[in-house]
């Protein structure tokens, strides 16, 4: 018997290439998000570290100018961040997007082999059920042909 085969395998594999990009871009886009975020927290603890020292006693006032001018720095790179951080999310949405759409056009193939393979077992199951039908049918005619020549 025949093996199966399903006629739009290339296209599938094909899809399930462009599946796997999408997938990888969207992995690129959410580690882009992670590591904004992960700055933004690095700021955003610098300047409470800095905050807090800024009020121990000693400083002069030049000291204490040099701290604000460095919180007005770190605060100046938060902005910045928060900034890249949502053009990454909307990076992330519009690469989870492709994605998605590459996996439904895959899912679609694949139900499409999925049911033409069930539909092949069927068709094979239903020969070979012939096959032994016609055997058994052979061996019953033999057997009354034999038992009929004795009698």
């Amino acid at each position: 018997m025949k093996q199966f085969s399903f006629d739009l395998e290339s296209i599938l594999d094909i899809r399930k290439h462009h599946e796997q990009e999408a997938e990888i871009a969207l992995g690129r886009a959410v580690g882009d998000l992670t590591r904004i975020e992960r700055n933004i927290a690095a700021v955003a603890n610098e300047k409470a570290r800095v905050s807090l020292e800024r009020f121990a006693l000693g400083y002069g006032v030049a000291e204490l100018l040099t701290f604000d001018r460095y919180v007005q720095r770190l605060d100046a790179t938060k902005e910045r961040l928060i900034k890249d951080a949502a053009q990454a999310e909307i990076k992330v949405e519009a690469a989870r997007e492709v994605y998605l759409e590459a996996s439904r056009n895959r899912d679609v193939l694949d139900k499409v082999k999925s049911d033409e393979a069930a539909t092949y077992r069927k068709e094979i199951f239903n020969e070979e059920a012939k096959i032994l039908d016609d055997i058994a049918g052979s061996v019953y005619i033999k057997r009354h042909s034999l038992e009929g020549s004795h009698a």
